[in-house]
C-alpha cells in the first residue's frame, strides 16, 4: 500500500512548481527553448536523461524546464508567450485556443484509455454509470478528465448538468476524494495509480471503449513560426526516447519512479496498461486532427466552449525539406 506521505509528496511537489512562470515575448532567434512539463511520459524522461538539452546545444540553444500539475494553466503559459513548448491532453488546447492562445498543434503521443477512469469509493452507492446522477464529480475542467467525465456521462444517458461539477486540480481532488467530500474523481495517471493502489478506492469505468487517449505537443505559434527546425528536431528528439523507454521498461519504471515519487510497481502498472506504448510519438496525424475537431465541436455543442473552433487552423504540419 501507498503511504499518505508518498502520496501526498508528489501532489505537493508538483503543485509547489505548478507556478506561471513570468511572461516575456517570444524570441525570434532562439537561444532558449522553454518547456512546460507534468510529472510523468516521455517529457518526464527526456528531462532527467538531459535528451533535449543534447539534441538543441547544436542549434545554440539551452533548455529550461517548468512543472505543472494540469494542461491548462500550462496552456495559458505557452499561449502567452511564457513558455515555447509543452504537453498536455486533449481538452485543454480547445480552450487555449478559444481564449485566443497563440499555439500550435506540433506533435502527439498515443496512450492507453486505461490509463483515464472514473473512480468511486468501494463502499460507495454508486455501482453503475447511471447513478452517478445528483452526485458530486470532481475533476480539472478544461483537461482531459473532463472530456472523460462527458463521455462517460453520455454513455450513460446523462448529461454534464446531471451531476455536481466540481473543478479541482488534481491535488486538491485527491483530498477531497480521500476525506469523502466528493463522490467520484475523474482523473489520469499517475495519481490514477496512486488512488488505484488504495484498496479503498474502486474502479466505477475507465475510458477504455469511451474515449480515445490522445495527448498533444504544443508550441507558441510565434516560436514555431520563427524556429521550426528547432520543434521538427525534438519531436524526433522525443520519439527516439520514448522507442528507448518502451524498449527497456524495467529501467524506465526505475527512472520514472525516482521522478515522480511514485512505488516501482505502480510506475509499472502505468508503463503496462493495454495500449501504452511510450514510443509512440508522432507529428499530428489526420485521424488526431478529425478527433480534435470532433471533440470541439462537441464541448460547443454542449454549450462548454464559448466560441465554435476550427481545430485545423492550428495544426502545424512541418514544411518538405
Amino acid at each position: 500500500m501507498i503511504s499518505r506521505r508518498q502520496t501526498l509528496g508528489l501532489f505537493a511537489a508538483a503543485a509547489a512548481t505548478a507556478i506561471l512562470p513570468a511572461v516575456r515575448p517570444a524570441r525570434a532567434a532562439a537561444s532558449e527553448f522553454r518547456i512546460g512539463w507534468q510529472k510523468n511520459g516521455v517529457l518526464a524522461l527526456a528531462k532527467r536523461r538531459s535528451a533535449l538539452e543534447k539534441r538543441l546545444a547544436d542549434h545554440g540553444i539551452t533548455v529550461s524546464w517548468s512543472e505543472f500539475t494540469s494542461g491548462p494553466p500550462l496552456l495559458e503559459a505557452l499561449g502567452a508567450g511564457a513558455l515555447d513548448f509543452g504537453a498536455t491532453g486533449d481538452v485543454p488546447p480547445l480552450f487555449a485556443q478559444a481564449a485566443g492562445g497563440q499555439l500550435y498543434y506540433v506533435g502527439l503521443y498515443k496512450g492507453s484509455p486505461a490509463a483515464s477512469a472514473i473512480l468511486v469509493r468501494k463502499d460507495s452507492s454508486i455501482k453503475t454509470l447511471e447513478d452517478l446522477k445528483g452526485k458530486k464529480v470532481a475533476f480539472k475542467r478544461g483537461s482531459s478528465a473532463h472530456n472523460v467525465t462527458v463521455k462517460v456521462l453520455r454513455k450513460a444517458g446523462l448529461k454534464p448538468e446531471d451531476v455536481e461539477q466540481l473543478d479541482l486540480s488534481p491535488p486538491d481532488a485527491a483530498a477531497a476524494f480521500k476525506n469523502g467530500s466528493i463522490d467520484a474523481w475523474s482523473i489520469w495517471d499517475p495519481y490514477l495509480a496512486i488512488a488505484e493502489a488504495d484498496p479503498e478506492t474502486g474502479i466505477l469505468t475507465t475510458a477504455e471503449g469511451i474515449v480515445d487517449s490522445y495527448s498533444f505537443f504544443l508550441a507558441n505559434r510565434d516560436f514555431t513560426d520563427a524556429n521550426g527546425q528547432v520543434v521538427v528536431d525534438v519531436i524526433d528528439e522525443l520519439a527516439e526516447v520514448g522507442k528507448s523507454a518502451q524498449s527497456n521498461l524495467d529501467e524506465t519504471v526505475k527512472e520514472l519512479s525516482e521522478i515522480t515519487g511514485v512505488p516501482a510497481d505502480v510506475t509499472r502498472m502505468t508503463l503496462t496498461r493495454k495500449g501504452a506504448n511510450l514510443g509512440s510519438v508522432s507529428t499530428i496525424t489526420d485521424a488526431a486532427a478529425a478527433y480534435q475537431q470532433a471533440l470541439a465541436d462537441e464541448f460547443y455543442g454542449l454549450g462548454i466552449l464559448p466560441k465554435k473552433l476550427v481545430t485545423g487552423d492550428i495544426v502545424w504540419r512541418p514544411k518538405a525539406s
